[in-house]
């Protein structure tokens, strides 16, 4: 696969060239978003492996790597965040084989991933079909309460449901977007819903249509980004889809959480019509998840011009 698309995740083939199972690898590491130090290692380790999971894969094995400030920070801290690593790397079936660590000014951990997948399993950001149903998988908002956490001011239950989201793997939504037959997907991270669906529009060549008042929040989301507006990390994703954004809604809260930054986000899968009961249902009752219909792709020609998104 090429790299023009920016696809989660490098897929190649193995040996000759001539199988039909492919290899997945990425890699994806990040500074603290808890104070925890394990929580922190179980953020990185399902931040990491979302990006196989996004191309309809499986990972397979894991490499550490950390940035660590010995002169700030005991070693009891790197053993915690490994622990929390290897918990999270334990739940999803995946070796932890090795890694590598740096002494480092600011503290970062995450992950190297292999994983494979059947090509006909296979799920790019580029294959959005004119009529696709848009699903996005977990709620929106961790920018916005990382921003709160550091202003001591997150309520527990917030800090509960933030947490919860980012712990939990992109794994059951993967599988079950592959068994409904989904035609594109990526995971949302730093580039919020905005800028992962701005490449999905491009890559797919089609129109991408967001209805706001479905967007879903974490508990204090919306209240948060009605107080904090548009900037930092958030405005520098809005600046990055301005090109391809065209009828914007009136609603600069909506816009602000569709450009918050994600950490360990929820896939964005475009699906069938006909195949968006099965996969809801199938997440809601069998992986307690709470996805959300947010929108869908638009016919050819039909509304704006291919390779853009529009929310309304």
């Amino acid at each position: 696969m090429g790299s023009g698309t920016l696809d989660d995740a490098a897929v190649v083939r193995w040996g000759d060239g001539s199988a039909t199972r492919l290899m997945v690898q990425t890699v994806d590491f990040l500074t603290p978003m808890v104070d925890d130090p394990f929580i922190f290692g179980q953020v990185a380790a399902a931040n990491a492996l979302s990006d196989v999971y996004a191309m309809g894969g499986r990972p397979e094995f894991a490499l550490n790597i950390a940035a660590f400030p010995t002169d700030r920070l005991h070693l009891d801290d790197m053993k915690a965040i490994l622990a929390g690593g290897a918990d999270i790397c334990a739940r999803a079936g995946v070796s932890v084989v090795g890694g590598h660590t740096v002494n480092d000014p600011e503290l970062k951990f995450g992950l190297a991933v292999t994983g494979s997948v059947e090509q006909k399993a296979l799920t790019t950001n580029s294959g959005a079909h004119d009529g696709d149903v848009l699903v996005l998988t977990k709620s929106l908002g961790t920018g916005l309460l990382y921003g709160g956490l550091r202003a001591g001011d997150l309520s527990p239950e917030a800090y509960e449901a933030y947490v919860r989201s980012m712990i939990t793997l992109n794994q059951s939504a993967a599988e079950a977007m592959v068994k409904a037959g989904a035609h594109a997907a990526t995971d949302v991270t730093g580039y919020g819903l905005l800028g992962h669906a701005y490449q999905m529009a491009k890559a797919s060549n089609r129109v991408l249509v967001f209805n706001t008042p479905w967007l879903p929040d974490l508990p204090e989301a919306r209240a948060r980004a009605k107080a904090a507006g548009m900037g930092g990390a958030a405005q520098r994703n809005f600046d990055y889809v301005a090109p391809g954004l065209v009828d914007l809604a009136n609603d600069p809260v909506a816009m602000r959480l569709a450009a918050d930054p994600q950490t360990s986000g929820g896939l964005l899968v475009a699906l069938p019509e006909e195949a968006v009961d099965g996969f809801v249902r199938t997440l809601v009752v069998e992986s307690r998840l709470a996805p959300a219909v947010v929108g869908f792709v638009a016919a050819a020609g039909q509304i704006g011009a291919p390779g853009t998104v529009i929310l309304q």
